[in-house]
C-alpha cells in the first residue's frame, strides 16, 4: 500500500478562506501580529458521505465564520453563518447529516451583574439553502427557577431508524407548580431526541440531579452515566460515581469493590465493553470492562514511567481505535492494525517526521480528515481517500506564520536542587549559540504538563532571540501521582523551585547569560514566575505573569459564589503555606521588575488577582506594570489583544534582559 498525490490538490487549499491581510510594519510588530494571530481553523469536520467538509475560521477579532466546501462540487468556500459576538464564540460544527450540521456556542454572562459565569447554546445550521438554523437547547419556561447554563451536548449523531434526529443532553429545571399540574419537578441532566430540522423532542433519559454527562455506545445507545455528588447546599463535594447498564437495559449498575477508582469514557458495543482509565502502581492506565455484571477489569495498556491519558477514536459512532500518552513526544498505539501501518506511511511521507492525527472521518470510514503537525509546524489538514491511498491538503491550522521559519524544540532534562532530574523542552532561536538572553515558561495548570509541539509564544520569543525552557516541575500532570504530589499549590516550594532550578540550568550549560534571564508564566505558570521571586529574588532580571494567581486566599474566596468552592478550598489547602505561598503577601521580597496581564471577565482567575498584585508591589516600591484588557477573558483569544501583548512583553524583555 502506498500513498499517492501527496501535495497534488493544492486547488482545495488555495481555494479556502483566507483571513485578512497582516499589515507590514517593524519586525516585532510583524511578528506579533502574526503569531498572536488566531488560528486560521478553529474546528473543523467532514460530513458521513466524506463529501463535504465545514470549517469554522474568524476575523482574527470576536467574529467566527463558518464555511462548508463540496468537494464534488466546484470546491469553492461557501459562508454558512457569521457569529460576530464579544461575549459569545462559535466553538464547534459537526455534521448530523448531509443537509445538518450541529453546533455549539460557549457565552459569557454575568449572574446579577457581577459573577461572571460560561453557558452554551446548540444550534442546528442548515448546509443546503432554503432552512433556516434551529436553537437546539430547550427554551426556559418562565416558570424556571435557576439560571440555565448548560445548553446541552451531543451524546451520539446517529439514532439507528430515526432520520435528523441525534441525542443531546437537556438541563431540566425546576419550575414554579403554582397554578399548574405540568410544572417539572425533577430538575437535573436528561437526555432527549431531538429532531435537528424542525426542532421537536422528546425525553430519553429522565433528568438526574448529579448527572453531569452522559455516554452513548457506537450504535447509540446509551450505556455510562457520570454523577458528580453535591452536598446540601449545591455544592460539589469532589466525589465521582460512575454508573453503567447492560445492552437493553434500562436499569443503572454502579462500578464499584476494585473497580470504584475506574474512570469510563467510552463504550465499544461490539465487545459489550467500557473502556476508561485507573491507577495502577501510581500511573493512569488503560483498562476494558465488560458491561456484562461480571466486572472484571482487563489491562489494556500502562507504562510505568508516564500516564496513559487518551483514547484515540475516529467516525461519527466515535469507534475506539488506540491510545495515546506522551513521553518526550506524543506516542499513539493503535488497535487497528491497518490505521497503525497508515500511520506510520503517513508519518514517512510527510516532511519533519511530523505527529499525525485523524480529526474526523467518513461514515464509512474511507475517507479520512488527517492533521499533520510538529514543533516546526502549526499544523495542516489533510483529505485522505483510503481506497485510492491519495492525499490533498485542505486548510493550515495557521496560515499567518506558515512561512515563517520555526524554531525547533528538542526534549531535555535538568537536575533540580535535591537530585531530581526534570523533564522539559528546550527552543532554541535558529542559528544561536550561548549564552544568550533566555526565558523559562512554567505551564498552568498546575495539573497540566508541556508538550513536544508547536506554540506560538515560544516561537515568537525565538524569533526575537530568546532561548525558551519549558520545564514540567513537579506538580505537572502526566507524570503519575507522586510526581504530581500535593499539587504545585500545596507544595510550591518544590515546583518553584523546579522552575527556577530550570534557570540555573540554562546558565550553567552555558545556553544563558546570567544578567539576561526571565520567567514568562500564565494562569498557574504566571503564579509561579511570581513566586519565583519570593524564593531566588536575584535570579531572573525579568518576571511577566498572565492572568496569574497572587493570593491563594483570594483564589479560595473568589470560588465561593461556584459549585466548586469545596473542590478548590481542598486543593488549596489550609495551613502555612497559603500566605507563605502568595505572591501578593510577599512583595517586599521582589527585587526585579514585573510586567502583569489580566481580562476583567476571566473566570479562571479574577482579574482582582492581578490588582492585587500591583497594588502589594506598588506599595513595597517594587517597579510593576499591569495591563488590563477590559471584556476579554482567561485566554485573551483575540489577535489585537494578543499582538500588544507580545509587543509589550518583547518591549519589557529588550529593556530589562537586552545586551
Amino acid at each position: 500500500m502506498t500513498l499517492k498525490a501527496l501535495g497534488a490538490a493544492a486547488s482545495i487549499l488555495a481555494l479556502a478562506h483566507t483571513p485578512p491581510a497582516i499589515a507590514q510594519t517593524s519586525e516585532a510588530e510583524d511578528l506579533a501580529a502574526r503569531f498572536g494571530a488566531r488560528p486560521t481553523v478553529l474546528d473543523i469536520s467532514l460530513s458521513p458521505s466524506g463529501a463535504q467538509i465545514a470549517y469554522i475560521t474568524s476575523d482574527n477579532g470576536t467574529a467566527e465564520l463558518l464555511y462548508t466546501i463540496d468537494l464534488n462540487g466546484t470546491a469553492e468556500p461557501r459562508l454558512l453563518s457569521t457569529l460576530n459576538e464579544p461575549d459569545a464564540e462559535l466553538t464547534e460544527c459537526n455534521w448530523a447529516n448531509e443537509q445538518w450540521l450541529v453546533c455549539e456556542i460557549i457565552g459569557f454572562a454575568r449572574v446579577d451583574g457581577s459573577t461572571p459565569i460560561y453557558y452554551s447554546r446548540m444550534l442546528s445550521i442548515p448546509a443546503v439553502e432554503g432552512e433556516d438554523p434551529q436553537l437546539l437547547t430547550s427554551r426556559r419556561s418562565s416558570r424556571s427557577y435557576g439560571i440555565m447554563q448548560d445548553g446541552g451536548s451531543v451524546v451520539s449523531l446517529d439514532v439507528e431508524g430515526e432520520e435528523n434526529r441525534i441525542l443531546m443532553t437537556r438541563q431540566f429545571l425546576e419550575e414554579d407548580t403554582r397554578g399548574t399540574r405540568l410544572a417539572n419537578t425533577d430538575p437535573g441532566l436528561g437526555v432527549e431526541m431531538v429532531d435537528v430540522s424542525r426542532n421537536r423532542r422528546r425525553t430519553v433519559e429522565s433528568p438526574d440531579e448529579f448527572a453531569s454527562a452522559y455516554i452513548a455506545d457506537d450504535n447509540g445507545e446509551i450505556r455510562l452515566k457520570i454523577r458528580r455528588l453535591r452536598n446540601n447546599v449545591g455544592r460539589l463535594t469532589g466525589e465521582t460515581e460512575y454508573y453503567y447498564r447492560e445492552a437493553g437495559s434500562n436499569r443503572w449498575n454502579a462500578f464499584e469493590g476494585d473497580l470504584s477508582g475506574f474512570r469510563p469514557i467510552a463504550v465499544d458495543a461490539a465487545s459489550n465493553s467500557a473502556f476508561g482509565f485507573q491507577s495502577r502502581n501510581g500511573f493512569d492506565a488503560l483498562y476494558r470492562v465488560p458491561l456484562d455484571g461480571s466486572a472484571t477489569p482487563e489491562l489494556v495498556l500502562a507504562r510505568d514511567d508516564v500516564d496513559v491519558d487518551g483514547l484515540i477514536r475516529i467516525g461519527r459512532q466515535q469507534r475506539v481505535v488506540g491510545v495515546t500518552y506522551a513521553t518526550e513526544k506524543r506516542q499513539v498505539e493503535y488497535f487497528d492494525p491497518d490505521l497503525e501501518r497508515l500511520a506510520g506511511q503517513l508519518q514517512d511521507a510527510l516532511p519533519g517526521n511530523p505527529l499525525i492525527g485523524i480529526a474526523d472521518a467518513s461514515a464509512d470510514e474511507n475517507t479520512l480528515l488527517v492533521v499533520a503537525s510538529s514543533d516546526v509546524d502549526p499544523g495542516m489538514t489533510y483529505l485522505l481517500e483510503l481506497d485510492s491511498m491519495s492525499m490533498s491538503p485542505v486548510l493550515p491550522f495557521r496560515d499567518h506564520v506558515s512561512e515563517l521559519p520555526m524554531a525547533p524544540m528538542r526534549a531535555i532534562t535538568f537536575p533540580a536542587a535535591d537530585g531530581t532530574e526534570i523533564p522539559g523542552y528546550l527552543t532554541m532561536p535558529t542559528g544561536a549559540e550561548g549564552p544568550i538572553g533566555a526565558v523559562v515558561m512554567p505551564h498552568g495548570g498546575p495539573g497540566a504538563r508541556d508538550e513536544w509541539g508547536f506554540d506560538w509564544m515560544v516561537q515568537f520569543l525565538a524569533a526575537r532571540g530568546y532561548a525558551v525552557l519549558q520545564p514540567n516541575f513537579r506538580g505537572s500532570a502526566g507524570y503519575g501521582e507522586d510526581w504530581f504530589g500535593r499539587n504545585g499549590f500545596q507544595a510550591w516550594e518544590t515546583a518553584v523551585g523546579d522552575v527556577n532550578d530550570a534557570g540555573r540550568w540554562l546558565v550553567s550549560e552555558g545556553i544563558a547569560d546570567p544578567e539576561r534571564l526571565g520567567v514568562v508564566g500564565w494562569s498557574y505558570g504566571g503564579y509561579a514566575a511570581l513566586q519565583s521571586q519570593v524564593l531566588n529574588p536575584d535570579l531572573y532580571q525579568a518576571v511577566v505573569g498572565i492572568a496569574p494567581v497572587t493570593d491563594l486566599d483570594l483564589l479560595v474566596e473568589q470560588a465561593r459564589a461556584y459549585t466548586n468552592f469545596q473542590v478548590v478550598r481542598r486543593f488549596v489547602g489550609d495551613g502555612p503555606h497559603v500566605d507563605e505561598g502568595s505572591p501578593a503577601e510577599n512583595a517586599e521580597s521582589f527585587q526585579s521588575p514585573v510586567l502583569l496581564f489580566h481580562g476583567t471577565d476571566d473566570i479562571n482567575v479574577d482579574h482582582e488577582q492581578s490588582r492585587r498584585m500591583e497594588n502589594r508591589l506598588q506599595n513595597a516600591g517594587a517597579d510593576v506594570t499591569y495591563v488590563e484588557f477590559d471584556g476579554y477573558d482567561h485566554y485573551l483569544d483575540h489577535g489585537e489583544v494578543r499582538r500588544d501583548m507580545l509587543l509589550a512583553i518583547d518591549s519589557f524583555l529588550a529593556e530589562h534582559l537586552g545586551d
